[in-house]
């Protein structure tokens, strides 16, 4: 074999081995002896560190969400850590978090929990229904709080103050249960009952008797 060819060999594994390296990526949050919490990309010494299961996030439409037009150190974190914001409606903390994360110039996705498929797969997700929740990566946020979700950031390697380019517009929310499109040549008012009573349905902010689902805010 010539030494151009073992050049381009050896080329090829390098890239391979940086591109595991990248969709393998975790932050960790690391809670020494006395109690002081850490963050890292890199697991603890004694190795007990269990990674969540990974999340993959859907790449963004259109020119201006896509992650091809971000500064290079933004689009590094963006494409190790992706970060998937889940809101619903009528949640002021879901406001909050977007508010930060929009302030802080972070590209997200972000899934609405409206309807009770939404429900299922967030409680299958998370483990409960608490919103906001989002995930950074494999690394799951369950509620809202900026001194947390700002190191976990700080630990992805995301810039401390927005680098987005200007123009740069999030990828429209969408439903976290994709709804099936209507079949050709039939109405709405000619589907069964039960395909009817799946469209979306607002849920309430607050645990209550018209809210059975039991989202907590």
């Amino acid at each position: 074999m010539s030494s151009v060819r073992l050049a381009a060999l050896a080329a090829a594994v390098g890239c391979l081995s940086l591109w595991g390296a990248a969709a393998h990526a975790q932050v960790y949050r690391i809670v020494g002896p006395d109690g002081r919490v850490t963050f890292s990309d890199r697991p603890p010494a004694e190795g007990k560190a269990t990674p969540a299961p990974a999340v993959v996030m859907p790449p963004s439409t259109g020119a201006a969400g896509s992650s091809a037009a971000l500064p290079a150190e933004l689009r590094a974190s963006a494409s190790r850590f992706p970060f998937v914001l889940y809101t619903s409606a009528d949640c002021e903390p879901c406001v909050t978090a977007r508010s930060f994360l929009a302030g802080r110039g972070i590209p997200f996705t972000e899934k609405t929990i409206t309807t009770e498929a939404d429900a299922r797969a967030l409680r299958n997700l998370s483990g409960g229904l608490q919103l906001p929740f989002a995930t950074l990566g494999a690394q799951h946020l369950v509620g809202y709080s900026e001194a947390e979700w700002s190191q976990y950031l700080d630990a992805a390697g995301y810039p401390k103050t927005s680098a987005l380019p200007a123009g740069f517009r999030q990828p429209a929310p969408s439903p976290l249960v994709a709804l099936d499109p209507p079949r050709p040549g039939r109405s709405t008012a000619q589907a069964p009952v039960e395909a009817r009573s799946a469209a979306p349905q607002p849920l309430p902010s607050d645990p209550s008797p018209t809210n059975p689902l039991g989202i907590r805010f």
